[in-house]
């Protein structure tokens, strides 16, 4: 089997101390700053995203009561969260959503300054084997506190770590490509919940349709038993009537807006995470890769 090339140019010395890394997870991740479990990269610990949705709709519908629904102009508006209960299940899970979408934005954020931190040496020159990979895996666990926790480094260290039992490029972009497609698979994972809230809401908003038409008929029943009585009745029943279709068109209109918003906010949050996958497969060519050089 085939050698790797003589070091080259060592790494530059670090000056970061192995408990003092640029990056620190455990103490800067959204979640792990708030005492939770961070889950794995750009994933979402529920617990706190569930928490922050509870609140989140007890201060809206707070602010719905006292706020909206005492201000003539936005009265009308009120009054479509307070027909029925099917609303609150709605609203609580787009903030859920908007929870885990907002988590996990600042998490990507977190995820891309990796992407500036710099392990490799800046010599034109300087190539990768099993020695100088050494190096640079040492350069890495100063940078960041556990590999395990980034996308880039923890595909660059499973890359490095098993160049002493390989002797092909290739082989080293398998291992890239393997671990690239496994972290796809988790990030198109993480939406799953989202996915499944998503589905949920515009049925909660149908099903509230059919229970403001279950009113509307049972309403009309009683208009037709006052139609021989006095106008008085025959008005009371009519409003009972436009009542129950308010309820459920108005229901209807809630969660799909709400749905609308949750997608199309998802939609752009899953772009920039396919983005950001992008870069890191181009820094693992241009910084792993290409440097790797064998001869015969």
């Amino acid at each position: 089997m085939d050698d790797l090339t003589s070091p080259t140019p060592s790494l530059p010395s670090q000056n970061l101390l192995p408990d003092d890394p640029e990056l620190n997870w455990a103490r800067t991740d959204f979640e792990q700053r708030f005492g939770f479990s961070g889950a794995r990269y750009t994933s979402v610990n529920n617990v706190v995203s569930f928490l922050i949705a509870l609140v989140m709709t007890v201060v809206f519908f707070v602010f719905v009561i006292y706020g909206l629904n005492k201000w003539d102009p936005t009265k009308f508006v009120a009054e479509m969260f307070l027909r029925g209960i099917i609303p609150i299940p709605i609203a609580f899970l787009f903030f859920w959503c908007m929870a885990i979408l907002f988590i996990k934005g600042k998490k990507l954020a977190f995820q891309r300054r990796a992407l500036d931190l710099k392990p490799f040496p800046d010599q034109p020159d300087f190539l990768l084997n099993s020695e100088t990979s050494q190096e640079v895996l040492g350069a890495i666990h100063r940078l960041v506190d556990d590999t395990r926790n980034f996308v880039l480094f923890n595909r660059i260290e499973r890359a490095l770590s098993n160049l002493r039992n390989i002797g092909r490029i290739s082989d080293v972009s398998d291992i890239l490509q393997t671990q690239a497609d496994y972290d796809e698979g988790h990030q198109e994972s993480s939406y799953r919940l989202i996915n499944g809230f998503i589905w949920a809401i515009p049925v909660l908003g149908f099903i509230g349709t059919v229970l403001g038409l279950s009113d509307a008929i049972g309403g009309f029943g009683a208009t037709l038993a006052a139609a021989g009585e006095d106008m008085k009745m025959l008005k009371e029943s009519l409003g009972g009537i436009t009542g129950g279709l308010s309820t459920a068109f108005e229901t209807t209109l809630i969660a799909l807006v709400a749905a609308l918003i949750v997608q199309v906010r998802m939609t752009f949050l899953q772009q920039q995470e396919a983005v950001f996958l992008d870069e890191c497969n181009d820094y693992c060519h241009a910084h792993v890769v290409s440097r790797l050089r064998l001869t015969s």
